[in-house]
This record gives C-alpha cells, structure tokens and sequence, in this order.
C-alpha cells in the first residue's frame, strides 16, 4: 500500500468510525445475504460481533504505517479464524461483503481510488490471515 492508500484509508474509516457498530451489523446482514452458508461459523450474537469486527479494522487501519506490528496480530487472528472453521474461498465473500458496506457508508464519497485503496489493504489482510491458517 501506498502512503496516499493509507491516508484514504483512515481519512475514510474516521467518516465511518461514529457508526462503526451500524456499519458493523449492517456488513453482517450483507455477508449472510450473499453467502448464508457461513452463517453456522459466527456462534455468538452479531451485536458482540460486529463490535469486535469493527474494534479489529480500527486497529488495523489506525496502525497501517507500522505494518510489522499488525501483521503479528493479523497472522494470530488467522489462526483463530482457522479454528472457527473459515475456508479460503470465504475471504473474498467477507472481502466483497465489506467494500459494498464501507461505498455504502461513504456515499458519493466513494471513488475508485478509495475502492482501490480498500482492495489493496484487505488483500494484504487475508493474505496474513492464510498464513495464520497455514495457508500460502
């Protein structure tokens, strides 16, 4: 990623930031809709999950110039990912699930440079979330 990926990043994840927990919930009800069959891998309430979703991609993107240190959490969260049974086909459904919610969010804001941006940094995410699974 690029320094300006980074900046449209964050610039556009602090517009999103007071309704991270709608958007949170909101991202869980387009992923179901899209891929219902993974609805049995998320055991706990959406509320509480979507509240932890939301808390991770804060880390993630208030972090993303010090990419050493996320990666170790990112590679941890891949490992506990694996033991909630995730599959490397469900990274794109999440991946996909989650811009349609963030170009909601942002409106007529959303460029493709931002899209662009978003793409790059869940790219770089899931790839460290294999490599928790075990998988390169």
């Amino acid at each position: 990623m690029t320094a300006q990926q980074i900046r449209l990043i964050q610039t556009s994840w602090g517009k999103i930031q007071p309704l991270a927990q709608q958007a949170g919930e909101l991202f869980y009800k387009k992923l179901f809709a899209s891929e219902p069959l993974i609805r049995h891998l998320f055991k706990t309430d959406l509320r509480e999950q979507a509240c932890k979703l939301t808390a991770m991609l804060n880390h993630i993107v208030n972090n993303l110039e010090r990419h050493e240190l996320i990666a170790k959490d990112i590679y941890k969260l891949g490992q506990r990912h694996s033991g909630y049974g995730a599959q490397p086909e469900h990274y794109a459904v999440v991946g996909e699930s989650l811009l349609v919610t963030i170009a909601d969010g942002m409106g007529e804001a959303w460029t493709p440079a931002l899209s662009e941006a978003w793409q790059e940094m869940l790219n770089w995410l899931f790839k460290e979330m294999l490599r928790g699974q075990g998988i390169d």
